[in-house]
């Protein structure tokens, strides 16, 4: 994957040099720091590692198990950007923090992929008369504040799009790269463009109508929730396409999406912990179906592409 590390853009909000860890946060109570061990485990297979739904509350026995939109009220623009990105790219500014070389690269890179991808949406979703309003990353250490409630580390990344911000601490790499999903670059590209697919399905209000439906029938949430994710998983698909047409995305890159996608698979993680692997809970679809719906959005290219609520896709 071609890029340049550069700044941070205005897109990041960057919060890893505040102090957090445990307690409330902006009013809203905290989930307390430190490590779980086989808990966190546990939580980051049940809860999911890329997500656009907090399922943190209900597996600790508080909050509601749905999508963020009903949990209570709780970065990027490119670097200097791509060598070969048709898009240009923000410099920002950030607050300065106490990181390694190599967090400072995977911000910039979170940086550099959600302006590409931000740009790639906003020309896409205009073509179909859709506004585009620019989603933001926060990056945080441990906890902080966010529009659906405090953002745990434990949780993995997720949207929320009562504020319209991806949450992510960068920890996370590590724990992806120990459920098997690498730590290649386009791995880390795949998860922030999967979280950006929930902000374009909360531009196009599949978001509230997925919620409606499951405010309708509360037994069918987990059947649609893999719908959504699996979707999400499309888009991020889609906007790979653009970057191998643009020449900044290669064939072997695909390969570490596609690992990334089989790591975060539900009977993946449910088979990690021992148990039995039980497809009527799964919230975010199995290995092969992750797999299989980004290389649809990858092939198809399109919106078009990524209709998982048709029949019984």
């Amino acid at each position: 994957m071609d890029w340049t590390p550069g700044g941070l853009s205005d897109d990041v909000e960057d919060r890893r040099g505040d102090s957090g860890g445990g307690g409330g946060f902006g009013g809203f109570g905290g989930g307390g720091g430190g490590g779980l061990g086989i808990i966190g485990v546990v939580v980051l297979v049940i809860v999911s590692l890329v997500t656009g739904h907090n399922y943190i509350g209900s597996y600790l026995g508080g909050g509601s198990s749905g999508s963020t939109q009903s949990a209570p009220p709780p970065s990027s623009q490119y670097g200097p950007g791509g060598p070969r990105s048709q898009y240009g790219s923000t410099q920002g500014s950030s607050g300065r923090v106490n990181a390694s070389p190599t967090e400072d690269r995977s911000a910039q890179l979170v940086s550099f992929v959600l302006g590409d991808a931000q740009k790639f949406w906003a020309q896409t979703l205009q073509e179909q008369g859709v506004q585009y309003r620019r989603a933001k990353v926060v990056l945080y250490r441990n906890a902080t504040y966010s529009g659906c409630g405090t953002a745990q580390s434990q949780v993995g990344p997720f949207y929320c799009p009562a504020d319209q911000k991806i949450y992510m601490d960068l920890s996370f790499w590590d724990q992806l790269a120990q459920l098997g999903g690498g730590r290649a670059e386009f791995a880390q590209a795949y998860v922030v463009a999967h979280e950006l697919g929930h902000h374009i399905q909360n531009l196009l209000g599949t978001e509230q109508k997925v919620e409606r439906a499951n405010q309708q029938n509360p037994s069918g949430r987990n059947r649609l929730s893999v719908k959504v994710e699996l979707q999400a998983d499309c888009f991020a698909g889609v906007w790979a396409k653009s970057g191998e047409s643009r020449g900044f995305i290669h064939t072997d890159d695909i390969a570490g999406g596609l690992k990334a996608a089989a790591a975060v698979g539900d009977d993946h993680l449910q088979g990690m912990q021992g148990g039995t692997v039980r497809p009527d809970t799964f919230t975010h679809g199995s290995s092969a179906d992750r797999e299989k719906w980004f290389n649809r959005g990858l092939s198809g290219g399109t919106i078009d592409s990524c209709n998982t609520f048709a029949g019984n896709e």
